[in-house]
């Protein structure tokens, strides 16, 4: 480990310290997460659904073309991150990327959500997975090369996971916006003599891909421009050199190689799989299990807009008073015991039969659940910026891209493992294709209940005892900071 002493040549010149970021700054870095936060909702709450029981898909098939698309795609995210570590450019290391990626994906996204009329299933299922593959791809340009942005715009303990709350309300904000939409206006909007619940109309969700994709690009726009003047404060790529195949792997390896990280990585696969099972079958229990209707189910869809400011303002609050491995686990483990509660304790019969009370409290406890979910999510993705700089000290060289690859590695194939579940939990409780939540019969959600609580509380668990393994604190963090400067100073 002959650069563990001191930085190698390429970095080991005096740096400034980045100046702490801005309010501007943290708004512009926040709000570009809107774009892969409308591609994340829709991909995690309304695909499966609409191709589903609108267009007329088997279920298994779009769960397929999707974990298909999901694998693939993986392949992009350690070549984006690894490239965005040591691109060229008088932009920088990461605007380029995220520059060019804007009209792309927005151009995609748009063509999923208008398949032509008439195909077949197997006409249909390679529509879905070209375009699920080109999306996935595309927005790894942009969201890789813009998550790595975080651990450079600023290096404090705290100022991280303010940052990361900013990017985390608006992720959730805007994915959330669209689908309060879809509920409240598109769904009523597109409601006919024929399909009198919009939600089974396919014109919906055509116009739903018209505003989104406008969203996405506008989202990618501002947060590139929004950061441009920070260019000059962040870290340059090393010197050019000749880059091997052998050489790429072996140092995405040894960036890679450390405990605390492992941890991690383990963690986020099987949080992963929870959240796209979760998420998958959000509105089939909303729908279905709960009989609730579109309006009542946007205005469930709305309490998230709490839940991301509840949750972006615990975690800064969470980081200082009980540092950021500890405040997530206490968190975590309220909030994942808490998330499938209301079905249990109808499953058990202990509800009343009283609907208007079953909305309320679903409303309530989810509001409040999902708020802790996205502190837990915040203080995890703060706590894999901290790993930088220790990635640093062991083999002197800036890899946030790959760091950051491989987080969104993990939500994309890990994520497509959950729709898959979720796709598995329908086919085991006998869910019907294109069904009226009239024809459900209530031995099948009685099924599906039963089979998705220990299915979800099993991953959720699994999760939290692997996080035990991160061992990086406050202290650790600003000791590697020191050694660093040190370094630099030599």
């Amino acid at each position: 480990m002959s650069e563990a002493a001191g930085l190698p040549a390429q970095t080991a010149k005096p740096e400034a310290v980045s100046p702490i970021p801005s309010l501007w700054t943290k708004l512009a870095y926040g709000f570009g997460s809107v774009a892969y936060g409308v591609k994340d909702n829709g991909f995690s709450y309304l695909l499966l659904l609409f191709y589903s029981q609108v267009v007329g898909l088997d279920a298994r098939l779009v769960g397929l073309a999707i974990t298909i698309a999901l694998v693939l795609d993986a392949l992009s995210d350690p070549i984006v991150g690894y490239w965005s570590d040591n691109f060229h450019s008088r932009w920088g290391r990461r605007h380029p990327f995220m520059y060019g990626s804007a009209i792309p994906v927005a151009a995609s996204y748009f063509l999923l959500w208008a398949p032509p009329s008439g195909l077949s299933q197997g006409a249909l299922f390679w529509y879905v997975l070209v375009l699920a593959v080109a999306i996935r791809t595309f927005i790894t340009f942009y969201e890789t090369p813009s998550s790595a942005l975080g651990p450079e715009l600023t290096e404090d303990y705290d100022q991280r996971s303010s940052l990361m709350s900013f990017r985390y309300y608006f992720g959730w904000t805007g994915g959330n916006a669209m689908s309060v939409m879809m509920f409240l206006a598109l769904f009523p909007a597109f409601s006919t003599a024929a399909i009198p619940n919009g939600q089974f109309n396919r014109d919906a969700y055509a116009a739903y891909g018209i505003i989104a994709s406008v969203l996405i690009f506008v989202a990618i726009v501002i947060s590139a421009a929004g950061t441009h003047s920070r260019i000059v404060h962040l870290k340059p790529p090393p010197p050019r050199r000749r880059l091997t195949l052998g050489t790429i792997f072996r140092e995405m390896f040894e960036t890679l190689a450390d405990r605390s990280f492992i941890a991690l990585f383990i963690a986020a696969m099987l949080g992963a799989v929870a959240s796209g099972l979760s998420a998958a079958l959000s509105f089939y229990f909303l729908t279905y299990f709960w009989g609730f209707s579109p309006q009542q189910n946007g205005l469930i869809t709305l309490g998230v807009f709490v839940s991301a400011i509840l949750g972006s303002a615990l975690a800064p609050v969470a980081t200082r008073t009980l540092g950021k491995k500890r405040g997530a686990m206490i968190i975590g483990l309220i909030a994942f015991i808490g998330s499938p509660l209301p079905i249990v304790l109808r499953l058990a019969g202990v509800l009343p039969d009283d609907p208007n009370f079953n909305f309320w409290l679903v409303l309530v406890a989810g509001t409040i659940d999902v708020g802790l979910i996205i502190c837990f999510q915040i203080l995890s993705a703060s706590m894999l910026a901290d790993l930088v700089e220790q990635a640093e000290l062991k083999t002197g060289r800036r890899n946030e891209g790959v760091f950051f690859a491989a987080s969104t590695f993990i939500r994309k194939v890990v994520n497509g493992l959950g729709i898959m579940t979720a796709t598995f939990v329908l086919a085991a409780a006998q869910f019907p294709t294109g069904a009226d939540p009239s024809q459900v019969s209530d031995e099948t959600l009685f099924r599906l209940g039963a089979y998705y609580v220990p299915t979800i509380l099993t991953l959720w668990m699994a999760m939290m005892a692997v996080m035990f393994a991160y061992k990086l604190d406050r202290a650790g963090h600003e000791a590697n900071l020191r050694k660093l400067a040190e370094a630099r100073r030599r």
